[in-house]
Parts: C-alpha cells; sequence; structure tokens
C-alpha cells in the first residue's frame, strides 16, 4: 500500500509529538529524585503542559516558546532536574517559522534563569557545579535545536523557490504553445472561412438581386460562415491573452439552438429550476456541450429532432442534449475528438460526463459541472 496517499494531518502529528514529549519529560522527572507533596504535583503538571503545549508549536510558534520556557523555569523551582526537551523542540519550530532573533533572546534569557533557579532552589554541597555543567549541556543542545530548525526552514525555502521556477517555466511554455497555436489557426483557417463566408454572402445576394428563393441551406451557411469567422477571431484573441476568455455562456445557448433551427433540426431548449449566476468557466464550458452535442447530431446521427435541457440545481448545472437519430452516429472525420473536448472541459471543473444511446432510440448526452467551486 502506498502510504503516501493516505498523508497524516498535521494536526494528529503535532498531538502525537506532544503527548510523546509530555510523556517523557514526566518518566524522566518522576522516574529521578524529585520532590514530595504539593511540589511534586505542581512540578509534574508542568512538565506535563510544557510537553502539550507543542500541539500548537506551527500555529503560534512564539506563544508555545514562552510557555514551554516558564513550564521549564517552573518545574526547575519545584525540585525536577529534567532537561528541558519541550523548549529545544519549541525552539525548533520557532527557528522554523523564521523567528531567530526572538529565539536567540529567549534562549539567552532562559540560560540565565535557570542556573539561577536552581541555586536559589537547591543549595547543597556541589550545587554550583552540577548547575554548571547542566547550562553547559542545555547550551549544546539549544544549539542543535536552532541548527535543525534553520537547515529545514532553508530547504523548506529552497524547495519553495524551485516550485516557483518551475510554475514560471511552465507559464512560460505555455503561453509560447499558445502564441505558437494562434499563429497557426490564423494562416490555416483564417483565410479558407473567409472564403467561405464571401462565397456565401455573393450567392444569397445574386439569388435575391435575382427575385429566386434563397436555399435555407445556403442561409445557413452563411450563418454559419459569419459565425465561425467571429468565433475564430474570439479565439485568436483569447490564445494570445490567457486573461481574455470566449465570451460564449448560457446567454447565448438560445441564438445556439435558433442557428440548428434555420439547418432543418428540429431543436427545442427547456430551462428547468431557479435560475442563478454561475461562474463563467461553467457557463462556456455548458455552451460548449451544447455546441457540439448539436453539431454532431446534426452532422452525424441523422436525426430530425433533438431537446435541450438545462437545470439549475442548488450546487450543480445538469445538461441533458437527446436526439431521436441513430444510437451510434457515423464516425466524423476525426472519430472521437468532440466528446473527447467536452469530456475534458467536464473533467477539468469537476463535473460528470455520460454519453450513450437511449433506449427510446437516438443517443444522450448528460453533464453535470458543479458551480460552488468553478471559477
Amino acid at each position: 500500500m502506498d502510504k503516501r496517499r493516505f498523508p497524516v494531518p498535521a494536526g494528529v502529528t503535532d498531538w502525537a509529538v506532544a503527548a510523546g514529549v509530555a510523556a517523557l519529560l514526566l518518566g524522566t522527572g518522576l522516574s529521578g529524585p524529585h520532590p514530595a507533596g504539593g511540589r511534586e504535583v505542581v512540578g509534574a503538571a508542568l512538565l506535563a503542559a510544557g510537553g502539550l503545549a507543542l500541539a500548537a508549536r506551527r500555529r503560534t510558534p512564539l506563544v508555545v516558546l514562552v510557555v514551554t520556557g516558564l513550564a521549564a523555569v517552573g518545574h526547575q523551582a519545584a525540585g525536577f532536574d529534567v532537561l528541558a526537551v519541550s523548549y529545544l523542540v519549541a525552539v525548533y519550530g520557532a527557528v522554523r517559522s523564521g523567528h531567530r532573533r526572538t529565539v536567540v533572546a529567549a534562549s539567552v534569557g532562559l540560560l540565565a534563569s535557570l542556573p539561577l533557579t536552581a541555586l536559589l532552589t537547591g543549595g547543597g554541597p556541589g550545587r554550583e557545579v552540577l548547575a554548571q555543567a547542566r547550562s553547559t549541556l542545555e547550551i549544546a543542545w539549544l544549539i542543535a535545536a536552532f541548527a535543525a530548525g534553520e537547515a529545514v526552514r532553508q530547504a523548506e525555502q529552497r524547495a519553495a523557490e524551485a516550485e516557483r521556477t518551475r510554475e514560471e517555466t511552465a507559464r512560460r511554455r505555455a503561453d509560447e504553445e499558445r502564441l505558437r497555436i494562434a499563429r497557426e489557426l490564423h494562416d490555416s483557417l483564417t483565410h479558407q472561412i473567409s472564403v467561405i463566408k464571401v462565397q456565401a454572402e455573393v450567392a444569397v445576394h445574386v439569388a435575391r438581386r435575382r427575385g429566386e428563393p434563397v436555399p435555407q441551406a445556403l442561409l445557413a451557411i452563411q450563418e454559419a460562415g459569419r459565425e465561425a469567422s467571429r468565433e475564430l477571431r474570439v479565439t485568436l484573441q483569447a490564445l494570445r491573452d490567457d486573461d481574455t476568455a470566449p465570451p460564449h455562456g448560457l446567454d447565448h445557448i438560445p441564438q445556439l439552438v435558433q442557428r440548428f433551427r434555420t439547418t432543418g433540426l428540429e431543436t427545442t431548449l427547456t430551462v428547468e429550476g431557479q435560475r442563478h449566476a454561475v461562474p463563467a468557466a461553467v457557463g462556456r464550458t455548458a455552451y460548449r456541450i451544447v455546441q457540439e452535442s448539436l453539431t454532431n447530431v446534426a452532422r452525424h446521427a441523422a436525426a430530425t429532432s433533438a431537446t435541450v435541457l438545462i437545470d439549475y440545481r442548488p450546487d450543480t448545472l445538469a445538461i441533458r442534449v437527446d436526439d431521436d437519430g441513430k444510437a451510434t452516429p457515423l464516425p466524423p472525420p476525426t472519430p472521437g475528438l468532440g466528446l473527447l473536448g467536452m469530456r475534458e472541459r467536464v473533467t477539468a471543473l469537476g463535473g460528470r460526463l455520460r454519453t450513450e444511446p437511449r433506449g427510446t432510440g437516438g443517443f444522450t448526452v448528460q453533464a453535470e459541472l458543479p458551480t460552488n467551486g468553478a471559477t
């Protein structure tokens, strides 16, 4: 089993460390020489408090530093000669968070307080020598904790900087690729679409001048040429400027349905639910799903009618497009790209897409797009 798929929450880890340190301090303090009576209870409580305070070391490292320092002085005054492990862990956390100067100032004060406290509360021959030895040990451990925190802090900074560099490189490459695609589209499609649009408009104009009826197919070609030219222009602009997105959205679906009616496909639009604002990305994806679905119906399904349903739900926008054509449409010149594009758009928003033959005949496309997290 890959443990990386089930990471342990930071809060659980912090509480585990805090409980472990508290248990270590209590075990060490109570197993060695220690006072009895009320001082024992106070000292044990301070040992436990210093360890458990580490549970908040990520959120409030400076507060934990102060609390563990005071607890160390307190259990020293109560008669527990225990190394302040909780303070060392707090030093590591505070330095890792970037509070180096504060840690140095607090540690100097603690190093001055602990020997003095031991001398004032202990007494007896050899106590001064023992206090000096403990001070040397504590300085060594403090330096180690400080160095460990600083090493981790610098490693995390380097990792963050490397990640920012990778993101900037990927963004620059994406910008270059968008510009390349924009140039390719402009060079390969703009001329052909312009020729189709101009030829269709000329044909319509000539037919009207002669007083002849204009075929619906020709009018549909003229309208499709205009729409394709406009969409290509907007798409090229969007590719050149990542902040500019094609303006099509939910408000444009009625016009889209009307255009397909002019091609002879009996198309109906139904809107259900309480209308509410949806993120722009959801609106654009809904438009593209309806557009691609109706295009497939008109080109490949041999259908006579199609229905479009837009259902506004509290946290979801549902889209459904049904037709009465063949359950298995004829393959387009580039098989699968339309459905693949729809699936990619829906997946990018965290939604679901289902495409399948209908039980009563025809084909259905159903999509559910979340509206509470997309942008």
